[in-house]
């Protein structure tokens, strides 16, 4: 230590080990397996105000010398030149586990998953135009030690599963997708127990469904947005335009900036009264649960907008000490190779008081959507247009026929402030992404999202064109 620095005010250790396995079988022939496996660790020393960070897989006692080394001649070299002279809070040391649900027991080797996707695939029905499908299995382990001079020791040991489906129809004219994925913290429960391989045989008749349906009509309609939906919108337009740093302009050459500017926060009317979104790391299963982030920072629920009035970005630690602002613990980082930065977790709207009959049936002229299929939003996360894979009508709250090429555009916050139904606990799923890309180099990184099924009225609707 002494020969980076006379007195670090502050130094931390990250170790990672994950390990994942990819396997796909694809019109039921097995698909080479993918296998990875990293160890490493990311160092952090903070002088005068100042951090450096270095990052080694070479975890010897000499190996962590040189990156403690290293990243200490950073923070030196950054004295007098860095935008911001940060000190961090002195805390009560906190000792801590969290441990992803039924971690302990046991999981399918790799030859039991292939033969569940195996036997997934062979359900898909015999058609000439179901062209191709796939039935996958991602399943990724992860062991998270932080230590620093304050007297932390938390642990995380994580396991995530991400089964999937697509099927593809081909008439000779067009095609239509149609997909099926789930996506959380847990055991093997999560595959073998969700029904997901009887789900084969709808994904495929929903795609040949969708080859004969007329395309979606084009004007307002009140839209009814099923949660594998919901988490899309509130991904792109509630998520990204809430993370501090890109509000403090971070990502405005890479991913973009946001229309949240720091002086809407406590009065914006971001959506309609019914609208409540919580960042909460204490959902069981969710991708993104954890106790503590990725600096040692305590993982609390916060709700960010109440009833409609937005009232906290995320941000962690540094971005609060930048801004001045409340934040939560959210500084995150993909891997030992990366240092943490302000990224979603797990972004909730919380559920409301309808059933899914109770909502379309106050629907006089709309359409239900599922599953997304393509998004565009542009760099301020505010102007956005998204389409969908499943659409069926709804006219004076019966549900109807299925369109295809269902697409919905808008602005954020118009869009939001015309949320005027949202469903109960029984419509609510727990959902997310394993792939939400960010910074410079660039993270991808698991985002938890749960949802209710929501409606909004008088939403530009369009189809596809043949």
């Amino acid at each position: 230590m002494q020969q980076c620095c006379h007195s670090p005010v502050f130094f931390s250790l990250r170790l990672v080990e994950q390990q994942s396995q990819s396997l796909v079988v694809t019109r039921n022939i097995i698909e080479p397996p993918s296998i990875s496996n990293e160890c490493g660790v990311m160092v952090c020393v903070q002088v005068d105000g100042q951090q450096g960070f270095a990052a080694t897989s070479d975890i010897t006692q000499s190996g962590l010398r040189y990156a403690l080394d290293r990243a200490g001649q950073t923070a030196k070299a950054l004295r007098g030149r860095g935008l911001l002279n940060y000190t961090r809070a002195q805390n009560l040391p906190t000792q801590a586990h969290y441990r992803s649900p039924e971690l302990d027991l046991p999981v399918p080797d790799t030859a039991d998953w292939l033969a569940l996707l195996m036997e997934t695939s062979q359900r898909v029905p015999a058609d000439s135009r179901l062209v191709h499908w796939s039935s996958s299995l991602q399943v990724m382990h992860e062991q998270q030690l932080y230590l620093d001079n304050q007297g932390n020791d938390i642990q995380r040991s994580q396991q995530q599963l991400f089964p999937a489906l697509a099927v593809t129809a081909f008439d000779g004219h067009e095609s239509q997708h149609r997909t099926y994925h789930l996506a959380q913290q847990g055991g093997a429960s999560l595959v073998t127990e969700s029904g997901f391989i009887d789900e084969a045989r709808r994904v495929a008749d929903e795609a040949l469904q969708l080859l004969l349906a007329p395309n979606t009509p084009q004007g307002p309609r009140d839209v009814l947005l099923m949660p594998d939906q919901m988490i899309l919108q509130i991904h792109e337009s509630i998520g990204h335009p809430l993370e501090l740093d890109r509000i403090l302009g971070d990502e405005r050459n890479y991913a973009g900036t946001s229309f949240v500017t720091p002086d809407m926060f406590g009065h914006y009317q971001y959506g309609s009264k019914l609208l409540n979104v919580s960042f909460d790391p204490n959902v069981s299963g969710e991708l993104a649960s954890y106790s503590h982030d990725d600096e040692g920072l305590k993982a609390e629920k916060h709700l960010l907008i109440d009833q409609g009035i937005l009232r906290r970005p995320m941000g962690g630690a540094l971005s609060q000490a930048r801004s001045e602002m409340p934040g939560v613990a959210n500084s995150r980082a993909c891997n030992w190779n990366r240092a943490p930065i302000d990224r979603m977790a797990n972004l909730n709207i919380e559920p409301g008081d309808q059933s899914i009959h109770q909502l379309i049936g106050g629907i006089e002229h709309g359409i239900l959507m599922s599953t997304n299929r393509s998004w565009s939003i542009d760099d301020a996360r505010n102007k956005f247009q998204f389409g969908c894979e499943w659409g069926q009508l709804i006219e004076n709250g019966e549900l109807g026929g299925v369109v295809k090429n269902p697409n919905y555009r808008g602005i954020s916050s118009q869009f939001w402030r015309n949320l005027r139904a949202v469903g109960d606990v029984s419509t609510y799923r727990v959902m997310g992404t394993p792939n939400c890309g960010k910074g410079e180099p660039n993270q991808a990184i698991t985002v938890g999202h749960a949802s209710p099924a929501c409606v909004f009225s008088h939403i530009d609707v369009f189809g596809g064109q043949i």
